[in-house]
């Protein structure tokens, strides 16, 4: 077997210390990905009062996550409604956890402690800054004019997962 430099390093170190040289080999086949989280269905807002431009704030998939409703007035990653321009997403940046704005003359998440950016429309994609990686986008659908939240695509800040 031919080894990089930085698996070298990680047998070298690891048998030092008497650990296992590669256990997320072993581990990996039995995490649950974070994007296929389900989650309880909730309804979050009438689809008719839900407007262009405004964020509406709710909490999913429990009390402590809060999140943001947009309705972008243009076609985004996994939105639904007219033109498939309502997208929801976990308010929590992914790179310390500090509550993102919605601004909607920009039609991104905004974070006002350290300034990384998100855009809706493509995922919660990060556009800038030093976050992790995209938001969470909280997966929705409509049913009888109710926009509804049915489960969570990423890991939102703080948790092992996103199952309850």
């Amino acid at each position: 077997m031919e080894l990089n430099r930085r698996d070298f390093l990680i047998v070298g170190v690891a048998g030092a210390v008497g650990l296992p040289a590669f256990p997320r080999v072993a581990a990996a086949a039995s995490v649950t990905p974070a994007s296929a989280s389900e989650g309880r269905v909730i309804d979050v807002a009438k689809l008719a009062d839900v407007r262009p431009g405004a964020a509406l704030s709710f909490t999913y998939p429990d009390p402590e996550s809060p999140a943001l409703l947009v309705a972008l007035g243009g076609p985004a990653q996994g939105g639904v409604g007219p033109g498939e321009s309502v997208v929801a997403f976990s308010q929590l940046c992914t790179h310390k956890g500090c509550p993102v704005n919605y601004l909607s003359e920009r039609k991104m998440f905004v974070c006002p402690c350290h300034w990384s950016s998100f855009d809706p429309a493509k995922g919660g994609q990060m556009i800038i800054g030093q976050a992790s990686g995209p938001l969470p986008q909280i997966r929705l659908r409509v049913r009888d004019g109710i926009v509804q939240a049915t489960g969570v695509d990423g890991l939102i800040y703080g948790r092992h997962t996103n199952i309850l």
